[in-house]
């Protein structure tokens, strides 16, 4: 892969992150305390460095098959799981990600929160909610520049590319100092979710085995492809939903007007540490649909046995294109 697509593919991708913590960090700044909020931000960005420069250079150790086949695996169950929520967002079947909302949902949680000091800190609340919302976002961000960067050993390329997206987004919104509405986060979202799903399944098959006719060049193939795909997909979800608005109207009826009065929910059970550490990692790395990870892993092990024959890397491509309608499929109905 070219250091140029590397570089588009990180700093978008990072831009799409840096929008989320930004709205997190602006809320808790202008309802709270803009030092703490801006303290809790920058001890984040500590430690997201410090996992960078540990983790980064032990994992580009790795053999570079082992490194592809694990990197591809989790950026295409990443890139899958992005996929499937733009599709559905872009087709009215799931509301659209709105920073607005979010801005004003974490501002009025602000402005009901007590205000306790704690180490020196002037506003505790202020400083954890722009702690978790950056480091949070920020992990992914680091996933994003390690698996882009030891793939190709661009690592300076990849940091530079979520640098300058994050000194961007920061910028914008330290001028603009409420939600980032404005930005194109939805359109982004569907982008970077066409090339993590790329460089996943392109990164994935060649580490088991399969190799790609035309090696890189086959990647401007794969992104076009899966770009069709998803539009495809698009256009066929917006006809459902607009059917089954079509339905609704003419029945008399909505999707809430057979609502019954709220369950009783009962107390949620308190997590050792230990489970929440893993939990917190379960939703990170599986996300909502544990069946499309199963799928990724399925796919590669039978490219994997198959990685004699010449034409292995069609079963990834044939895995992709069953994965993501069905994966939008299940979505859909939940």
């Amino acid at each position: 892969m070219s250091v140029y697509a590397l570089f588009i593919a990180v700093f978008l991708a990072c831009a799409v992150e840096a929008v989320e913590a930004t709205t997190i960090v602006v809320a808790a700044g202008a309802t709270r305390n803009w030092r703490s909020a801006l303290t809790g931000a920058g001890v984040a960005f500590v430690v997201l460095c410090i996992i960078v420069a540990v983790l980064g250079p032990s994992i580009m150790l790795l053999p570079i098959g082992v490194l592809r086949t694990v990197v591809g695996g989790l950026l295409l169950i990443f890139g899958l799981q992005w996929i499937t929520k733009a599709i559905l967002r872009a087709s009215g079947l799931k509301s659209r990600h709105d920073e607005a909302a979010i801005y004003e949902k974490n501002a009025a949680d602000a402005k009901n929160a007590a205000t306790i000091s704690k180490f020196g800190v002037s506003d505790w609340y202020a400083f954890t909610l722009s702690f978790k919302g950056v480091l949070l976002e920020g992990l992914e961000v680091v996933f994003i520049v390690l698996t882009f960067a030891t793939n190709d050993g661009h690592l300076l390329v990849a940091l530079l590319a979520a640098g300058l997206a994050i000194l961007i987004i920061v910028a914008i919104g330290v001028t603009v100092r409420g939600p980032l509405s404005a930005m194109p986060e939805n359109t982004l979202k569907f982008i970077v979710a066409i090339l993590l799903t790329t460089f996943g399944l392109f990164w994935g098959a060649e580490g088991v085995g399969a190799e790609w006719p035309g090696s890189d060049a086959a990647l401007l193939v794969i992104a076009p492809c899966v770009a069709v795909l998803a539009l495809a997909l698009t256009g066929s979800f917006t006809l459902i939903r607009r059917r089954r608005d079509v339905h609704l109207d003419a029945t008399g009826t909505s999707s809430t007007t057979n609502a019954t009065a709220p369950l009783a929910v009962a107390p949620a059970k308190k997590r050792t540490w230990i489970a929440s550490f893993g939990a917190f990692w379960y939703d990170f790395i599986i996300g909502d649909d544990w069946q499309i990870a199963a799928g990724v892993v399925a796919t590669l092990v039978i490219i994997w046995l198959a990685r004699s024959w010449s034409l292995a890397w069609v079963i990834g491509v044939v895995g992709v294109v069953l994965l993501i309608p069905y994966s939008n499929y299940r979505a859909s109905r939940s």
